[in-house]
């Protein structure tokens, strides 16, 4: 295999011989410190690939022109620029690799390589567009408040770890002994947490007091307080709440005229004449 390079400083060259050699072993090297060293080589061989290391002095037109006179000619360039607008104008002069000089040697090997297979490579961002502009963000609109779904929230209590415990016993039903044996304690102890744990709830009785640990608490509970403890009748045109039925629902009587409230209302099978009355068979 049979390679050109072009480089005006000897140790760069030797460099990429070195580099090259990691390609074929056998290669064979034509050097050339300037375009006119490089005409004389093409004249001579054709090589399989020629490695531009670029200099401030270089023109792409250069390599235009030697390609139009060699168009099988590979061609891979060595810079430090890989900006967009040199990479493109590399490319669009024929070069098939533009390679950052910075790039790790194992890279530049394989990105060669591509370049002998006839391929192009060219590193990443050489080729990156200009993002296309943003569109301008549309007025945020006011946030409108989102009602929360109805969950049942428990009630933020006092309760102590313990009575947790048996909060949520009596809320499974467990009666007072049942708790004590569940937790290892005894049935007087049950009942003093009890009585606290309804103090701290406000909770007449045990339903209540696990309606209201679990956060149930609502107008139907109404049913559930004593009668001593039962909240004031609703006064027409102020809101309260409303009872599920009436306390004390008057009894209902059939009414009864004024005469007949001292008299006794005959039954509906009493006969009014009594059978086997001497008048009567008289008169049949």
């Amino acid at each position: 295999m049979r390679f050109s390079i072009l480089n005006s400083d000897a140790e760069r060259r030797d460099g990429l011989k070195a580099l090259l050699r990691q390609i074929d072993r056998q290669a064979r090297f034509n050097e050339a410190q300037d375009w006119h060293q490089v005409d004389g080589a093409l004249r001579q061989q054709v090589p399989d690939l020629l490695i531009v290391d670029w200099q401030d002095w270089m023109s792409a037109m250069e390599i235009r022109r030697l390609l139009a006179v060699y168009p099988n000619l590979r061609v891979a360039v060595l810079t430090d620029d890989t900006s967009p607008k040199c990479a493109r104008n590399l490319l669009d002069k024929g070069v098939l690799g533009v390679i950052l000089r910075d790039t790790d040697p194992r890279l530049i090997v394989r990105a060669l390589e591509i370049v002998l297979l006839g391929g192009h490579y060219v590193p990443a961002g050489a080729l990156a567009l200009r993002p296309p502009p943003q569109p301008e963000p549309a007025p945020r609109q006011p946030e409108v408040p989102t009602k929360p779904s109805p969950r049942r929230t428990r009630l933020a209590s006092g309760l102590s770890p313990r009575q947790e415990q048996i909060m949520r016993c009596v809320h499974m039903g467990s009666t007072n002994k049942m708790i004590a044996r569940t937790l290892g304690i005894s049935e007087g102890t049950v009942k003093i947490h009890l009585a606290s744990i309804f103090q701290q709830l406000g909770a007449p009785n045990r339903a209540a007091a696990v309606a209201l640990y679990n956060g149930w608490l609502s107008a139907q509970l109404e049913v559930l307080r004593s009668d001593h403890e039962s909240a004031p009748r609703p006064v027409m045109g102020q809101p309260g709440v409303v009872p599920l039925r009436p306390r004390n629902p008057p009894s209902f009587k059939y009414p009864l005229t004024a005469n007949d409230a001292s008299e006794s209302l005959p039954m509906a099978a009493e006969p009014t004449v009594p059978f086997g009355d001497p008048g009567s068979e008289e008169s049949s």
